[in-house]
């Protein structure tokens, strides 16, 4: 049996990284073959160069290039540190590693996922409607290790202002409205935190769980995710993804790596290899997946999630939403309202950028300034209105 194999004994560290060498390697050169990345490019109507828009379309993903500036990624990373810092020190504590209050504990929604340290915590479980069939190897961390690390952070739109600012950002929004229509609307938003030598896997998964038997069903309907990369993404630390396969439906993702003598390195994958301040979107369809970091480099990538209004309005929740809740019309606008806070609290940020227009909140602008009465109101505890299907 191949010794990545979740079922083989677990290997080292060192082991884990060696093995998967030569596959990161071959990943690489099908990546360049594709060759699915730039520049954003946008037409006259201010939405995406139809050339790119037929590529992510072809492949299901495409890679953003130099999206965010540097000074604007430095924000984002001061931010997104402060957020990891201030995390509770073990799972329900209320004081973070240097005994100050952690960070969250008046939130409706914690705002925190831990893992054990190079560990898998979904594949091959029930967890997010059991979407994550397959465990993927788990190598021993070193010695010095902690018992658990922090695995996902949330809340970005509240408590990182750069991450509500970049939320707004002009260029996404349009690459939002290309791929989901006009009247486009939020998923949620969560932090993938991967330390060097210590950050967990990812199991290989498709996102959607609502639209697999939709009479209606198309390769769009699921919606899509950005990532915002903070720091280079290597093969041994990013997201892989399977091209084309946002267009097969749902997959026997146990039956493939089954088929693959139970590895988790599946054949035909791509790594997204990104610089920071790059930005992938990828189909929510997609099978995709992240092995465990046994690199020397760290990973942290803001991932934000997009959807046609039509394919949420009126469903019941999914994943981490309550099956009890119906996105209706009230639900689908209060939720969608942080992208409109997001776009004001970036004009005040950056003036001389020209802010996106959000058809479905035109003529409600003055509404949707921020200030404290729209934090409180809008953005305080926001994730509790995420539109996940």
């Amino acid at each position: 049996m191949n010794e990545l194999s979740p079922l083989a004994n677990a290997p080292s560290r060192a082991e884990h990284a060696a093995g998967l060498a030569e596959y990161q390697a071959d990943g690489v050169r099908r990546a360049a073959a594709i060759d699915n990345r730039g520049p954003v490019r946008l037409g006259p109507d201010g939405r995406l160069h139809p050339e790119v828009l037929a590529a992510y379309w072809e492949h299901g993903y495409y890679i953003f290039e130099d999206v965010i500036g540097p000074d604007e990624v430095e924000a984002l990373r001061t931010d997104a540190i402060n957020m990891l810092e201030r995390a509770p020190v073990r799972p329900g504590a209320d004081v973070d590693a240097k005994g100050r209050p952690a960070l969250g504990r008046d939130h409706a929604r914690e705002p925190y996922t831990f893992t054990k340290p190079l560990g898998d915590p979904w594949g091959g479980t029930t967890k997010l409607n059991g979407r994550h069939p397959s465990q993927m190897a788990q190598p021993v961390a070193g010695s010095d290790a902690p018992e658990e690390v922090v695995f996902l952070m949330y809340g970005m739109c509240q408590e990182m202002p750069a991450g509500l600012r970049v939320y707004g950002n002009p260029k996404l929004l349009a690459i939002a409205a290309s791929i989901n229509g006009e009247d486009f609307v939020p998923y949620n938003d969560a932090i993938f935190v991967k330390q060097a030598g210590l950050g967990g896997s990812v199991a290989w998964h498709q996102d959607g769980v609502t639209h697999w038997n939709n009479p209606n069903w198309d390769m769009g309907i699921h919606g899509f995710n950005f990532q915002v990369q903070l720091y280079e993404t290597t093969p041994a630390n990013c997201l892989w993804t399977k091209p084309g396969t946002h267009k097969e439906g749902r997959i026997d993702i146990k039956k493939l790596v089954a088929e693959n003598g139970d590895a988790e390195a599946l054949p035909g994958t791509v790594p997204l290899v990104c610089q920071p301040g790059d930005v992938t979107v990828v189909n929510r369809q997609m099978l995709h997946g992240s092995f465990a970091n046994t690199s020397e480099l760290q990973r942290i990538s803001l991932t934000f999630g997009f959807h046609r209004r039509a394919s949420v309005l009126g469903q019941k929740g999914a994943l981490s939403m309550g099956a009890e809740t119906v996105y209706d019309k009230k639900r689908v606008s209060e939720r969608s309202a942080v992208i409109q806070v997001g776009i004001d609290a970036r004009s005040k940020h950056f003036p001389d950028e020209a802010p996106f227009q959000y058809q479905p909140f035109v003529g409600l602008e003055d509404e949707h300034r921020l200030n404290d009465e729209t934090f409180e109101r809008v953005i305080r505890d926001y994730n509790t209105k995420d539109l996940a299907i």
